[in-house]
């Protein structure tokens, strides 16, 4: 749909650029990777353990594009993570949608009366910035809002 269809239709215009990435929790980590690789031949590209947000995670490759699976382990019992295995089981935790600038997402899809999980962003994987979509706002899906990291030049 163009910007004109859009306007035509009264649909409002898009605010994602693309899939980032799909987020599984998972118990364990290191038994993750290994099995995806292993069942599906996707490998680990990069590896990190984030604090701030309870668990050691891995991104994994598919294909030659670059949208990712995110492998979230817990570091706490406590954790978001944790939290989330212990009610659902492991499994799909979330869907991210890349945007351009995620405090103008986050600020247009309040005034379309969705809640937004932060006030303000935070540090997600790779020093990116990230927000929420509430699930109950979003048809039961927890769906993520990642603006990357701006490359060093």
């Amino acid at each position: 749909m163009t910007t004109n269809d859009a306007a035509a239709t009264g649909l409002p215009e898009g605010l994602f650029t693309t899939i980032d990435h799909v987020g599984i929790a998972v118990p364990d980590l290191d038994e993750a990777i290994a099995f995806y690789a292993q069942a599906f031949g996707v490998r680990s590209v990069h590896e990190e353990t984030n604090e701030e947000q309870g668990v050691r995670e891995a991104m994994l490759a598919v294909g030659d594009g670059d949208t990712r699976i995110q492998l979230l382990a817990p570091l706490t019992p406590e954790s978001t993570i944790a939290k989330f295995i212990g009610r659902s089981g492991p499994g799909l935790q979330q869907l991210a949608f890349r945007v351009d600038d995620v405090e103008a997402v986050s600020a247009t899809l309040r005034e379309r009366g969705l809640r937004l999980l932060y006030d303000v962003p935070k540090r997600g994987t790779s020093d990116s910035r990230v927000n929420f979509i509430h699930p109950k706002d979003a048809g039961g899906v927890l769906v993520e809002l990642v603006q990357p990291a701006t490359p060093a030049h």
